[in-house]
């Protein structure tokens, strides 16, 4: 498998699941382009084919004008993952306006622009992939976090229905769906977990892991393997899936 010459365009690449998957391929010849919000964490990432830049997917202006940039640099994206996202669970009745339309503008407005910026490019292109990081949230509800579900199940469907729009095609589109991942993420919520239920961290980061099938965390270059399968020869077929990444049936 080679990707040289390939641009690679990762959102939220400079840590966790992004930067696994824009290590893969930067490994089999890709050019990639990382984004995130924070310069000091791209700075830290970049190097060795990977170029940091600051964008913000909640914001449509940045989207375009940074993805502009990223094409004129490298040349037109044919690897494009929508992976910037946040994940934070909160009950129904205490959640308010700002955070929904935050979760949303980040997991779902943010993929919506990220995948429709890169396609204007791709699709002067002969070939094109198109990889988004939706979760397990995406294919079934997730207690406590109906807020998130929702935008992960959106993701889920805009691949879906982007899948047939370009079937036949030399472009394809994928979701993969990873339970719980060993990142920052499952940090930030073992403190969250232990204070809305009222359990000790170690409770809490327990709970996550035995909701993963295999009873682990999954490392994120169990993602990227699969993110870096999609992107090579063979793949051609698979399209308009949501792949579950959970260590057995969900």
């Amino acid at each position: 498998m080679s990707l040289d010459g390939k641009h690679a365009l990762v959102t939220g690449g400079g840590s966790g699941i992004g930067l696994a998957i824009a290590r893969a391929l930067v490994a089999q010849g890709a050019r990639v382009t990382i984004t995130g919000r924070r310069q000091a964490t791209l700075d830290a990432a970049a190097g060795d084919g990977l170029f940091g830049l600051v964008m913000d997917v909640r914001n449509e202006d940045d989207v375009v004008e940074r993805t502009a940039e990223a094409v004129a640099a490298r040349g037109p994206i044919q690897i494009c993952v929508a992976n910037a996202g946040i994940a934070e669970g909160r009950a129904l009745h205490k959640t308010d306006l700002d955070f929904w339309r935050n979760m949303m503008a980040t997991n779902l407005d943010g993929a919506f622009l990220t995948i429709r910026e890169a396609l204007a490019s791709m699709r002067q292109t002969d070939w094109g992939r198109v990889i988004a990081v939706s979760s397990i949230a995406g294919l079934r509800g997730l207690q406590g976090a109906a807020c998130y579900t929702a935008s992960k199940h959106g993701l889920v469907g805009l691949i879906r229905a982007l899948s047939e729009d370009y079937l036949g095609k030399p472009i394809t589109f994928n979701a993969l769906c990873p339970a719980y991942v060993d990142t920052d993420i499952v940090v930030r919520n073992t403190a969250s977990i232990s204070e809305r239920a009222g359990v000790s961290a170690e409770k809490a980061r327990a709970m996550m892991v035995s909701a993963n099938r295999h009873r682990r965390l999954i490392a994120p270059e169990e993602v990227a393997a699969a993110a870096l399968w999609l992107a090579s020869d063979g793949s051609e077929s698979v399209n308009g899936q949501a792949i579950e990444i959970a260590g057995g049936q969900m």
